[in-house]
């Protein structure tokens, strides 16, 4: 049974490397969102180009290994060009097919995005346990102090019109390039434009009907079970049968929430309302293997926070993955 946890391209070094691998991770996820999907990033611009990349992956992907671990995932969000429905939408759609025919040359099985331009949306943080600060959302909060909001707004019907377009010219290349798409949910998993664009991945009947445009086993999703507590509460249980039981779920970023909408907040794994034995015993016996990694930790007033909240997260999902699974 596997624990994947993630990596930002431009942190990808041997001491960070060595340190994931003594926590017991077996799997990379490595992000190349920040630092490298900007133009001013060579990569970055070399994959907007639709340029070949196979080098820079495969790079990536024997140095992750030289540590015993599987580089599995690659993570991107859909370029604004793409889900804004700009003039060169189709020159980058065309690039995103290059770049998973580079990732399947390369070896990476997965690519993880997303198809929110907005990007997510959080409020003032809970103060929790020892002073940590949880990562929260308010809609009352929100909807008083709503952020900058995109102009013109977006409607939900022209983002389906391009999720369909788009899904219907890169899911055949991906399954020709050996790789799984997995998507992941918005965040957080209110179907409104919260940001002046319609959300069109918050509900499970959303990812239905996104899984039925273009019906593929190279069309998945990362289950954020955090996402969705923050949207179903406990029926985050039947949710978990559902996708795993269709072998929907790539792997799962597996977190815990206290409350569900309008207000939640992003707890310790061990402090929400999910039992979090209970919810890997329903993934275990509705066929999902994993992988499984943490998203979201608390932030601890102390320094190296980020670290510390991987290694406490890491050590819990590895302890309850010898439970629930056997050694």
């Amino acid at each position: 049974m596997y624990i994947q946890d993630t990596m930002r391209w431009t942190d990808l070094d041997d001491d960070r490397l060595r340190f994931y691998r003594a926590l017991s991770v077996d799997m990379i996820q490595l992000d190349i969102r920040s630092g490298v999907s900007t133009v001013d990033s060579p990569l970055g611009q070399a994959l907007r180009a639709g340029r070949d990349c196979t080098a820079d992956f495969e790079q990536a992907r024997e140095r992750v290994e030289a540590h015993g671990m599987q580089l599995n995932a690659v993570v991107m969000s859909c370029w604004p060009e793409i889900t804004l429905g700009r003039p060169d939408m189709d020159e980058k759609i065309e690039a995103w097919c290059r770049m998973l025919e580079s990732l399947g040359r390369a070896g990476i099985p997965h690519l993880g995005w997303n198809f929110k331009p907005m990007g997510n949306f959080r409020t003032t943080s809970e103060i929790g346990r020892g002073g940590v600060q949880y990562s929260t959302f308010d809609y009352d909060e929100f909807m008083r102090n709503r952020p900058p909001q995109h102009t013109p707004p977006v409607s939900e019907e022209e983002m389906w019109a391009r999720m369909e377009k788009f899904l219907r010219a890169v899911i055949p290349v991906a399954e020709r390039a050996g790789v799984r798409m997995a998507l992941h949910p918005d965040d957080p998993p209110v179907p409104e434009p919260l940001g002046g664009v319609a959300q069109i991945c918050s509900t499970l009947e959303q990812f239905r009907r996104i899984f039925d445009l273009v019906p593929s086993p190279s069309h998945a999703m990362i289950f954020c079970q955090g996402c969705m507590t923050e949207l179903l509460g406990t029926g985050v249980y039947d949710a978990i049968v559902e996708m795993a039981s269709q072998g929907k779920i790539a792997w799962v970023h597996f977190r815990n929430v206290r409350g569900r909408l309008p207000h939640f907040a992003e707890v310790f794994i061990d402090e929400g309302d999910i039992d979090m034995r209970r919810a890997m015993e329903l993934y275990r016996d509705h066929g999902f293997n994993g992988p499984y990694m943490l998203d979201h930790t608390p932030r601890f007033p102390q320094a190296d926070s980020e670290q510390v909240g991987r290694a406490y997260a890491n050590g819990y999902i590895r302890c309850l993955i010898q439970t629930v699974y056997g050694r």
